[in-house]
Order: C-alpha cells, then sequence, then structure tokens
C-alpha cells in the first residue's frame, strides 16, 4: 500500500492531471453530480457552471437541476419516478395507483484540492426530503494523466457494502451510531440526526479514464443500498460500469451497466457560461472628417448599445448622460465609455450619469455642475417599439399526475417606450403542444388562500388559444441619485393582475440597499385574458439587500411582510452573481403558517438561476411543492436588480 500512494505521488509531480475540474473530462452522474456512476467524487466545476441531467434506471427515473455558485460548492436539485412503487397505500384511490414520486436537495462542499494530496470533498444528498435517497459522503480523488481515481466512505443510502466497516464519527460521540428509520412528519425538513449516522459506512472506490476528449470510461464497486426504500434489486455484481459520450463540451450520454442488473441511460447538459459566453467586443465606427468629437463619441456609444442623452462641457470637465438596458455589469459599460472617449478625441476629465430607464444608476456629477456647465447636447425622447417572437418551453414537475409534463410555446416579448422612464411590456403566449389536460387532481392543502396551488387550472387552459403571460405599465423615477421609485400596473404575471409601487434607498459604492413595496392585486381567471377571480388582496414587504465581498462573496437579501395569501412572514433569498450576468441562488420563506399547516415540505423553499444561454438568459425558478403560504408576486423587475447591474462584483 505504501508503494502504491508513493507511486501515485510521484506520477502528481510528473504527469499533467488532464482532469482538473473541467467541463470536458468530467461529466454528471446519475444524481447529477460530478461523479462517476452512482458513486459520487470530490470533482467540481468551476464556478457559475450549470447543469441538467434525465436518467433512466431500474426502477427509478431522474430529472436533477443543479449548479456551481462557488468554486467549492455543487447544490442541486431532483425529481424522480419510481415505478412499481404505489404513491400511496390506499390501491383503489386512482391517485394512489401511479408510480411514486419524489423530490429532494442535494450539496457537495470541496474540503481541499488536489495536490500532493488528493482532492477531498464531502457532501449530502436529499437533505430535506422523504429519505429515499438520504445518503452522505467523505470522497477523495486523484489525477494520474487521464485516469482519475476516487475512494471515500458512505451512509444511508451508500452504505449497502457487504465490506462495512465501523462508523468513525461513533468514537466523538455515541449518538453517531443510532440512524433514524423513519423522516420526521412529511418530509421537507432538516433533520441533522440523520447526518452521518448509522452503526457502519461502506467503503467504495471507482476509477474513470478519458480515451480523449469525447470517451469517458467509468469503474466504480457500487455500495448503493438494495433494496432499501427505493426497491433497487439485489445486486447481481457489485460493480457498475459504463462510458459517457461528450456529444459537445455541453452535451453528453452515458450508458451504464448497473450492478449486473440493469442497463441505464444518462443525458446531461452542462455549461458554464464565464467560459462560453465571450467578452464583449467594441465595435469601431468609421467617421466623417468634419464631424466633430461630439457627432463621434455620440455615435461610438450608440453603435456599441448606449444611448447618450446630455452632453455637459465646463472649462475642465465632460459630463455625460447615458442610457442602457445591453450590458450586464458597469465593468463592460466603463470599457466602451473610455473607448469611445478615446475615439472621439476627448481631452477633458469626463464624468458620467448613468441611466436604467432613467433611473439614477452612477452619477459623479452633481446639480451645481449641470447649472454651470455648457448644454452641448440633448437627446429628444422618440417612441419606440421593439419586439421579439420565439419558441420556448414550459415544463411543469411534481405533478401527482404523471412524472413530467410540458409544453411547447410560440412566445411574444414587446416593449413600447413612450417615455425612457415610461414603458408598456407584454408577454403573449400560443401553445403550439401540451400535455397538461389531464391535470385534475386537486391540491392536498389550500391554506390560507388558494393563490398557487391552483396552477394546474392554468395550465389546463394553455391549449385554448392565445393568452397573456404580462401586460404592464411602468414608470420609473429617482428623484435623486440614492432615492429610486417603480410605478406598475397592469396584467403582472400569469396568475394576478393589480397596481403598486416599490421604493428603494440604494446609495452608490454602498454595500446595502434597503426599501419597500406595495401592491393591490387580483386573481386572474383560468383563461388568462382580462377575467378576474373573486380574491383580492394587498401584499407588501419590506426588504433589506446586502453585498458582500470578503472571503465568500455573496447577495442576500431579506424581506419581511404580508403575502399573496395573507400570511405574514420573513423570506431569505443568498445569490452569487457574476460579471457576464449570469446568478444562482437559493431561498426559504418562514411565515405564520405552521409546519403542520403547511403539510408536507413544511416550509416554502426553491432554487433559481439566471444563465446566458445562445444569446439569451434563460430564467428558471423551481420549488420543490407548489404551495400557497409564502407565495410573492412574480415580477418581470425589481429596482434593486436593476441597479445592481451598475454596480462592482468585487
Amino acid at each position: 500500500m505504501r508503494g502504491f500512494f508513493s507511486i501515485l505521488f510521484l506520477s502528481n509531480l510528473f504527469l499533467n492531471n488532464l482532469y482538473s475540474d473541467s467541463l470536458v473530462y468530467n461529466t454528471l452522474n446519475n444524481h447529477g453530480s460530478v461523479g462517476l456512476i452512482n458513486m459520487p467524487t470530490a470533482r467540481f466545476y468551476d464556478e457559475s457552471s450549470f447543469g441538467m441531467t434525465l436518467y433512466s434506471g431500474e426502477p427509478d427515473q431522474k430529472i436533477t437541476i443543479g449548479s456551481s455558485p462557488f468554486n467549492w460548492l455543487e447544490a442541486s436539485f431532483f425529481y424522480t419516478n419510481i415505478k412499481d412503487k404505489l404513491y400511496c397505500g390506499n390501491e383503489f384511490d386512482p391517485v394512489c395507483e401511479q408510480d411514486y414520486k419524489d423530490k429532494g436537495f442535494n450539496f457537495k462542499i470541496r474540503i481541499k484540492k488536489e495536490g500532493v494530496l488528493p482532492a477531498i470533498a464531502i457532501g449530502i444528498n436529499d437533505i430535506a426530503g422523504t429519505g429515499f435517497y438520504s445518503s452522505e459522503y467523505i470522497v477523495g480523488s486523484y489525477g494520474i494523466n487521464k485516469t482519475d481515481i476516487h475512494f471515500g466512505i458512505g451512509w444511508g443510502l451508500l452504505n449497502g457494502s457487504k465490506e462495512s466497516l465501523s462508523n468513525p464519527f461513533g468514537k466523538l460521540d455515541n449518538s453517531f451510531y443510532n440512524r433514524p428509520k423513519s423522516i420526521e412528519d412529511e418530509g421537507g425538513q432538516f433533520q441533522p440526526s440523520r447526518y452521518f449516522s448509522g452503526e457502519t459506512v461502506s467503503p467504495f472506490l471507482g476509477i474513470s479514464h478519458a480515451l480523449n476528449e469525447k470517451y469517458l470510461l467509468k469503474l466504480e464497486y457500487d455500495t448503493t443500498v438494495a433494496p432499501g426504500k427505493v426497491g433497487y434489486e439485489l445486486p447481481d455484481k457489485e460493480f457498475s460500469f459504463g462510458i459517457d459520450f461528450n456529444l459537445t463540451n455541453n452535451f453528453t450520454i452515458g450508458i451504464s451497466s448497473e450492478r449486473g442488473n440493469f442497463t441505464s441511460l444518462r443525458f446531461s447538459y452542462k455549461n458554464n457560461p464565464s467560459k462560453t459566453v465571450p467578452k464583449y467586443k467594441y465595435k469601431e465606427v468609421e467617421h466623417n472628417k468634419t464631424d466633430s468629437k461630439y457627432v463621434r463619441f455620440i455615435r461610438n456609444l450608440n453603435e456599441n448599445g448606449i444611448a447618450v442623452n446630455k452632453i455637459l462641457e465646463s472649462s475642465e470637465e465632460i459630463g455625460v448622460q447615458l442610457s442602457q438596458f445591453k450590458h450586464p455589469n458597469l465593468d463592460v459599460i466603463d470599457e466602451i465609455i473610455r473607448r469611445a472617449s478615446a475615439n472621439a478625441g476627448f481631452k477633458k476629465t469626463l464624468k458620467k450619469d448613468i441611466r436604467i430607464a432613467d433611473l439614477k444608476a452612477v452619477t459623479e456629477y452633481d446639480n451645481s455642475f449641470e447649472q454651470n456647465a455648457q448644454l452641448i447636447y440633448q437627446r429628444q425622447s422618440k417612441k419606440k417599439f421593439k419586439t421579439n417572437t420565439y419558441l420556448s418551453f414550459r415544463p411543469f414537475l411534481a405533478s401527482r399526475e404523471e412524472f413530467f409534463k410540458g409544453a411547447m410555446m410560440l412566445e411574444n416579448n414587446s416593449e413600447y417606450i413612450f417615455l425612457d422612464n415610461l414603458i408598456f411590456s407584454s408577454n403573449i403566449k400560443y401553445s403550439l403542444a401540451d400535455n397538461f389536460d389531464d391535470l385534475t387532481i386537486p391540491p392536498k392543502n389550500t391554506y390560507p388562500a388558494q393563490v398557487r396551488s391552483d396552477i394546474k387550472d392554468y395550465l389546463r387552459n394553455f391549449g385554448d388559444g392565445i393568452f397573456i403571460g404580462r401586460a404592464q405599465l411602468d414608470y420609473h423615477l429617482s428623484p435623486n441619485e440614492n432615492n429610486h421609485l417603480m410605478f406598475t400596473a397592469g396584467i403582472l404575471e400569469e396568475m394576478f393582475s393589480g397596481v403598486g409601487f416599490e421604493y428603494l434607498f440604494f446609495k452608490q459604492n454602498s454595500n446595502y440597499a434597503f426599501g419597500f413595496e406595495v401592491f393591490d392585486v387580483t386573481k386572474r381567471d383560468y383563461e388568462m385574458r382580462f377575467g378576474t377571480l373573486d380574491y383580492r388582496n394587498l401584499t407588501s414587504h419590506v426588504n433589506f439587500y446586502y453585498r458582500n465581498f470578503k472571503f465568500i462573496p455573496f447577495d442576500a437579501k431579506i424581506s419581511y411582510g404580508e403575502y399573496l395569501a395573507g400570511d405574514e412572514g420573513l423570506t431569505i433569498d443568498f445569490s452569487r452573481s457574476f460579471s457576464n450576468g449570469a446568478k444562482f441562488g437559493f431561498f426559504a420563506s418562514f411565515t405564520d403558517v405552521s409546519s403542520e399547516q403547511f403539510g408536507e415540505g413544511s416550509f416554502d423553499k426553491g432554487i433559481y438561476f439566471n444563465v446566458p444561454v445562445f444569446g439569451n438568459f434563460i430564467n428558471y425558478s423551481w420549488k420543490p411543492l407548489t404551495k400557497d403560504p409564502g407565495a410573492k408576486l412574480i415580477r418581470k423587475n425589481n429596482l434593486h436588480d436593476l441597479l445592481l447591474k451598475f454596480r462592482p462584483l468585487n
């Protein structure tokens, strides 16, 4: 054994480890984590990466969405269908005749990067679910050229080996020897007493080898428990093996023989927008010799997606007021302005007043400068119409009728700009194909008021012609550089229309912001046109924002107030943003609705991401259950997100 590790040590010094944590030389396993087939590894994708996995095996099929908000953190949400296992105990109930459905969260944390010693990671699966997939592990990975070696110990579902060992944590506290046999209540709660507990643990190991950038071979000693709660067959063999084929750097197909019992298929998509989205390329503009420096400056910026509203000049400085929607962060804008200024031949110090929808995002000169400086140029506001039609896909998961529902839609987003700060926007949809018609099973709980749990009533009408997703009028106003207002009226989302406003105190160069929002909303009818239902409520929240740059960069939002259903409470939201506009986050809401009243899930929670794919931003939010407590408006914009584009990320 000593000789083996000596060889590993020497090999690591002289051979190039191709694996690192790249998208190419690592693939997602059956559970949507960077790993082998069923076993985890200590490998991670770079921060800002995200992925989706579709798995079909016996007896379960699984969909997993995951992301890496940090280099050391991998988080995912899964939804699974277990064949031949009844959804509930009453076999005479039509609801119970279907296959069992389950969902939960997983995460993996890097403890140590690979160096002379292996990389090490620790993870927990099904952290707040029903416990069917509940497991924990500690794993190490070590790469030698094109080969990666993985070894670790597993608890829970990963503790199915005949060669088990005594739980090492039991030596710290005897309570670790006792693993609860059942989940508290209905699931959906954290149960720390389960984590890393049990009399024994199972050692596992595996190896992966890259034939080239297209083919990755995998072999593992599979310690998955059988039959267990999922109902896996007793294994004919202790090993699983397979091959992953990278169709592209983003799309992978995996075929595996699992424990000698069956062959499984896995399809995954993975991406890192920071790697794939190119940096903005400045567009050069040809000028006439007679063009003034101001004309050159205006044309340069217009060609690069920035409008010049006003140019002011004093004896020593030039002040420019600019507006834009296109660019995701201030660094890109500053570089465009710098190059446009140099190209125009400006010699004086340039001071900026940057606006989005006429909100004062960055102000480098005050009113006194504007009053005393000479007005060189003032743009005349013009009405402008923009429209975009495209194909979209609307998934619906976690229904009790069927494992997966969805719709392929033709969607149109339009925008009519009356003034810089007065904008009408609309979203019109038409379902080309969907399978929502048989969504007939009513929700289990509708407490305290039915505001989200009737989502199926809306989905069933997707195939009945054109419907309106949004049609709203927004008026933006910044009385001064730190205070911002937005007034909104119209059809705000698929399920609610109304009127309201938001206030935000957002000081330049500050990590803090705060404000409040108030909306008087009415429930829309299920046809999603102009009709309404007999439900109205005044929803309001006080919001506090904080951006952290030290050690672990993150954005935090804490809001308190009344939700759509009339319950009151607190929502905590943590996210990570990147310079290319990508954003990953999770949230949890705790209201005066008790966990017993809430039912399965105990409280509202979910994950979301906003990533640039194929030149567009894909926004997606996933909650384990669609419940009424903790429900908030799904707004197109909020003031903080709009203005945050103009704040540096470090």
